[in-house]
Order: structure tokens, then C-alpha cells, then sequence
């Protein structure tokens, strides 16, 4: 084609048009076949990727409601139930291997517990416990009128379990020695049997207050074993001393200068050489004060409590805590002391101190406020200013009168591991974690049918008494008294509580204690006690338990009853 036909024809009319419309027509059906294409593959990837978010989203719902801690934790109750119980039908307190506290508890670590979630709340009193207990031994007289020197007012076994010691408003301590299993009674254990008995503490009388102090017997501690001798640490209100208990089954003979009878004899007499040997005589155990801690405390002394580095412990009054050496007895150290300069201005007393079980420096200390002070003494010299602070709130719709005697602390225990720790008011028991200081993560109803007899309770002074507490050896179980002689035992992992009676009715060898129930009002059932029909004259104050087998020691005025679990 020539240039002038070319032209012509991009000059003629429509030409040009006609061209570009024939390649616009072939154009357009590639392109709607590819955004077909393109729509058809983005649909297939969001099916796809709906599909794969609902399964995701399913397997998620599954895993949360597996992973659900109640859910876990009754899981793990069912489990244990089914392979811890026993062909009696009965089932432990002591567990080998015991549900974990802080996995069924509602809030052991800060964080954890919502505030819409409520606190774990025990202590109806139904005796729902299928746990079995049975009476083993009751010591002291059976008299109705007890001297009040005959009183029992502390507990302790040592760290083994193998001696448990009392003391009494008289002074005196005597030392339990658990005696060997018998072969013909293996689903009984060892009783218990007098060791030691000696006199602690005389009644002294301070010249310049013109004060009589008691020989009472307020705390017994004792020290972890080293050597054959055991050691034990006894107070009263004003003096604290160090007991060495020691056994003696031989004696030595053939002295050169003395007589048998001691005499010593004529050094002319004495004629030949001999050397002394020993011979073997009855066993006898010897108690012999090693030191005597005194002059340290211008209040009484209501706690003692050994460090974990067995070498220092404190001893706390109602306003003063002092850091003591075991091997130095005539100086201490204050480190805390909550004397203000101006006696009227103060508000509060400290009730109970206790060292941390594993860390030396740490230590807790109650006040009759109701508050628990954590203090490290790595941070200050004095420990005035504490390092945590657990504190309940106050419910206004609860406030009366009482509240404050009734809030005031009488006891407080690290648990064993030294992750929790139990204090004890006059209504309820308590148990803290020690990562969060703002409310209890456990709180047990002692008796708090006695609410509504508080105003009667403070006329006879009952409402001042101070009731101890105890855990069980894997701190699964807690344990305090209360009136009537009922003691109360409240299981932290089966939030299961159970109330029985020290009484000398049911101290058959080896009978079963039937759990005890209170009646507030209305219709009482046959096997149940009305709360008017109380005793408050019997009272259990004093409470202690083995720290490796299922055995319990708890006070009842002047006797001792020991119970133990019983063994099919």
C-alpha cells in the first residue's frame, strides 16, 4: 500500500474509529474472564479461611473448658477420692499426695481472683468429712474440781512427732514420749507415755513495779535436733529459758579420790591407781537449764518462735519484739517496737509473732487490729516499718460493737511449705497468701452461730479468750477448738469441715468420734446441740498436730486428749 493510500485511508471518514472499536472487541472477553477467574480464587481463599478460624475457634473452646481450673480441680478430687480410698470406706486427711490448695482454692496469687469471683467461705458445721477419727489416750485427773495450777496452756510436739510437751499455770512441763508401734496392734499406733516432768518456772515478784509475776507456762518451742539431747525453749511472762532434756543409762564407777556414796576420801588412803569405768543403770532423763533469757521485756511475753538458721529466735510482748542468740543470754536486739511516746495515744497491741519456716530474715507479726505485718530484716535494722501489709476491709453492714475484739488476732502459723500462713479471730479462721496482702484467700466459720451471743460473751469475758490454730503435715488441713470442748477441723482441698468433741464419754480405746452438729433455732434434731446448751466454761484453746502422721493433741483444761485417725 502506498503512502497516499495509507493516508487515504486514515483520512476517511470513520476510518480510524473502526480500527480502534475492532481491537476494543477483541479486548473485553479476556479481561471479564480474568476477573472471573480472580473472584472464583478469592472466594475459595475466604471459605477456606472461615473454615479454618472455626475450627480454631472450636479447639480453643474445648481446650479453655478442659484447662478450667475448677474443672481440672474436681478432676483431680474425683481421681484422688477414687485411688486414696480405702476398703473401710473411709478416706485420709493425711494424703500422700493431696490436691494441690492453690488449684482448687478460688485465688492463691495475685492476679487470679476476679473481684466478681467470691472468696472460698467454710464452716457450716454439717460434718460432712467421711474421715474417721478415734480416741487413743487422755492424761490428767478426771477430778470435777481442777486446781487452777493443773490448767494446761500450750502444746508442742517436736519436729519429729516423737515427744510432745505441755506446760500448765504452774510452771511445770511435761514431755510425752511416743512409744514404739506393737506388732500385735499394727493398725494402732505408738501411745504416748510420760518422759520427763520438771518445773520450769517459779512465781517471782518484781520489787520496784510491785507486780507478782506468774509462773505460768505461756509458749514451748522446740529446738531441731542435732545430737542425742533435745532442746526446748519455755516462757512465761517475763523469762525465757533454754532446757537441755538428756538421757543417762550409765554411770561411772571406780573413782580414785571419792567414795561410792561421793565422799571424798583421805589422800593418804589412797594407795593404787585405778582407772573409772562405766556401768550400765536404769535409764534416766535429765533436765538442765542452759541459759536464761531475762530482763529484755516490760510487757508479758505472748510469743516465741525459733529462725530457721538455728541460731536466733524472737520473742515478742504486746508492744516489743526482740531478735535473741541462742548462745548469748544477756543482750538482745529490738527490731520492732510499736510504743508510741505518749501512752494514751495507743490504738494497738501485738498479739502473736512467728518466723518464716524457710527464709531467716522474714517474720510476721498480728496486732490486735486485726492486721498482719510481714517484716524483712535485710531491710532495716528496726523493723518498724513493715514490708507487706494483709488486711481484710471491713464490711459496714457488719459493723457493731464487738467488731474490733472480735477482729483482733489471737494466733497466726506459716504453713509448712511457707507459701501461706492461718491466723485465728474469734469467730473464723483465715488463710493468707503471701503474694496478695488484700483480702484472705481461704476463710473458715469457726462458730459463728456465737454471733448473736456476743453482748452475753462479753459480760463472762469470753470474747477476750485466745484460741490457737495448727496445720497438718502437708498443710492440707487446719485445725482449731472452740466451746463445749469441740475442736474443728476444715479440709482446704475438699472444702469439706467437720466438728468433734473431747469428752471422757467417748474415751473408749479406739472409738469412733461422731461428728457434732450446733442447732441456731427451730426444730433440733436428735443428734444435734442447741446453742443455748452450750458450755462456755469448756473450751479448747490449745491444739497441736503430728507434724508426719494423722495424730492430734488438743487441751481440754487440765487434760490432755490425744486422737488419731483411724486405721482399718
Amino acid at each position: 500500500m502506498g503512502r497516499g493510500e495509507n493516508m487515504g485511508y486514515l483520512t476517511q471518514p470513520g476510518g480510524r474509529q473502526k480500527k480502534q472499536q475492532f481491537h476494543l472487541d477483541v479486548d473485553v472477553e479476556p479481561l471479564f474472564i480474568r476477573f472471573l477467574r480472580t473472584f472464583k480464587e478469592i472466594l475459595k481463599f475466604v471459605l477456606f479461611s472461615y473454615t479454618v478460624l472455626f475450627g480454631a475457634l472450636l479447639l480453643a473452646r474445648w481446650t479453655t473448658y478442659f484447662m478450667n481450673p475448677s474443672v481440672l480441680g474436681q478432676q483431680v478430687q474425683r481421681n484422688t477420692l477414687t485411688v486414696l480410698r480405702d476398703p473401710g470406706g473411709t478416706s485420709r486427711f493425711l494424703r500422700s499426695d493431696p490436691p494441690e490448695p492453690s488449684r482448687v482454692s478460688t485465688a492463691p496469687v495475685r492476679g487470679l481472683i476476679r473481684p466478681s469471683e467470691p472468696l472460698i467461705m467454710a464452716g457450716t458445721g454439717d460434718g460432712s468429712s467421711d474421715v474417721q477419727w478415734c480416741f487413743s489416750q487422755v492424761k490428767g485427773a478426771i477430778d470435777d474440781e481442777v486446781a487452777e495450777a493443773d490448767v494446761i496452756s500450750t502444746v508442742e510436739f517436736n519436729h519429729s512427732g516423737e515427744l510432745l510437751a505441755t506446760g500448765d499455770k504452774g510452771g511445770r512441763v511435761v514431755i510425752f514420749q511416743q512409744e514404739p508401734e506393737s506388732k500385735n496392734q499394727p493398725q494402732c499406733r505408738g501411745e504416748y507415755n510420760v518422759y520427763s516432768t520438771f518445773q520450769s518456772h517459779e512465781p517471782e515478784f518484781d520489787y520496784l513495779k510491785s507486780l507478782e509475776i506468774e509462773e505460768k507456762i505461756n509458749k514451748i518451742r522446740w529446738l531441731p535436733q542435732k545430737n542425742a539431747a533435745q532442746f526446748l525453749l519455755s516462757t512465761n511472762d517475763k523469762t525465757i529459758k533454754l532446757w537441755k532434756i538428756s538421757e543417762r543409762d550409765k554411770r561411772p564407777e571406780g573413782y580414785n579420790l571419792k567414795e561410792e556414796d561421793g565422799r571424798y576420801r583421805d589422800f593418804n588412803t589412797v594407795t593404787t591407781l585405778r582407772v573409772p569405768v562405766f556401768m550400765p543403770m536404769d535409764l534416766m532423763v535429765e533436765a538442765s537449764p542452759r541459759r536464761v533469757f531475762a530482763n529484755a521485756h516490760t510487757y508479758h511475753i505472748n510469743s516465741i518462735s525459733v529462725n530457721s538458721d538455728c541460731e536466733t529466735y524472737l520473742s515478742a510482748d504486746d508492744l516489743r519484739i526482740n531478735l535473741w542468740n541462742l548462745e548469748i543470754n544477756d543482750r538482745s536486739f529490738n527490731i520492732v517496737d510499736i510504743k508510741p511516746a505518749n501512752m494514751e495515744e495507743l490504738t494497738e497491741v501485738i498479739t502473736a509473732a512467728e518466723f518464716h519456716p524457710n527464709q531467716c530474715n522474714t517474720f510476721v507479726y498480728s496486732s490486735s487490729k486485726g492486721t498482719i505485718r510481714l517484716c524483712d530484716m535485710r531491710a532495716a535494722a528496726l523493723c518498724d516499718q513493715h514490708t507487706k501489709l494483709f488486711e481484710e476491709p471491713e464490711d459496714p453492714n457488719n459493723r457493731s460493737f464487738f467488731s474490733e475484739i472480735i477482729s483482733s488476732i489471737s494466733d497466726v502459723k506459716f504453713s509448712h511449705s511457707g507459701r501461706y500462713m492461718m491466723t485465728r479471730d474469734y469467730l473464723s479462721v483465715k488463710v493468707w497468701d503471701l503474694n496478695m496482702e488484700t483480702r484472705p484467700v481461704e476463710t473458715y466459720q469457726v462458730h459463728d452461730y456465737l454471733r448473736s451471743k456476743l453482748c452475753s460473751l462479753y459480760e463472762n469475758d469470753c470474747i477476750f479468750d485466745k484460741f490457737e490454730c495448727c496445720w497438718n503435715g502437708n498443710d492440707s488441713v487446719v485445725m482449731t477448738g472452740s466451746y463445749n470442748n469441740f475442736f474443728r477441723m476444715f479440709d482446704r482441698g475438699y472444702r469439706q469441715d467437720v466438728t468433734l468433741e473431747a469428752s471422757r464419754e467417748n474415751s473408749k480405746p479406739r472409738s469412733v468420734l461422731k461428728p457434732r452438729k450446733v442447732s441456731t433455732g427451730g426444730k433440733r434434731k436428735k443428734d444435734e446441740i442447741s446453742v443455748d446448751c452450750l458450755d462456755f466454761n469448756k473450751k479448747i484453746l490449745h491444739t497441736a498436730w503430728h507434724p508426719l502422721d494423722n495424730i492430734i493433741a488438743v487441751a481440754t483444761t487440765n487434760n490432755l486428749y490425744i486422737f488419731q485417725e483411724k486405721l482399718n
